[in-house]
């Protein structure tokens, strides 16, 4: 790294330049996250007839996008590092994904059961079945989704100059929240019916 480089990083930290950055991203995130609020208003129904689902949403929206921000930081540590290569050959990027995908396949079981519980004590009991399996696969979808966006949001960023540190997380979460909540919506309709 030249001089000249490090000028260009160094100019490129500030203020002015991340306000600049980001408003217009957030201005456009919060524009979709009223989407996962009409989502919610949408199926209503569904979700009163059967309130125990609503224990998982909270904790769903707010896993996926923990879970794409993991793996979005992870992402934008190896590019500054100068090790991440966009590449299905790069075992270390592997890695992190099976990961990912190994938390949410923890977490989302546990979260199922926990819900399970939740709704014997205060909420209309559902079958522990149907709860793990509306909790585990909309959980790993949503896992899935998470890793796509992460690598997608680090690739565009760093395609176009941007820093992903500044980028990638407000993208992943936001995008998150609202497949979060259709996600969980499509897999309890499909399972529930």
């Amino acid at each position: 790294m030249g001089a000249a480089d490090a000028d260009d990083a160094l100019n490129s930290w500030t203020i002015r330049n991340i306000v600049g950055t980001m408003f217009p991203i957030l201005i456009g995130l919060s524009v979709l996250e009223m989407g996962s609020g009409y989502v919610l208003e949408e199926l209503q129904e569904t979700y009163l007839g059967n309130p125990t689902l609503l224990v998982l949403v909270p904790v769903m929206i707010g896993m996926g996008g923990n879970l794409g921000a993991i793996l979005s930081s992870r992402l934008s540590t190896r590019l500054h590092l100068g090790v991440l290569e966009f590449d299905v050959r790069d075992e270390v990027l592997w890695t992190n994904i099976i990961a990912i995908l190994g938390l949410a396949a923890t977490v989302f079981s546990a979260l199922g059961v926990a819900a399970w519980v939740v709704g014997q004590v205060i909420a209309e009991p559902m079958a522990l079945g149907e709860l793990l399996l509306i909790s585990i696969s909309s959980g790993m979808s949503l896992a899935v989704i998470a890793i796509g966006l992460s690598l997608a949001a680090t690739y565009v960023s760093y395609t176009q100059g941007l820093d992903p540190d500044d980028t990638t997380i407000p993208v992943v979460t936001n995008l998150c929240d609202i497949l979060g909540v259709v996600v969980l919506s499509g897999v309890a309709i499909v399972v529930l019916n």
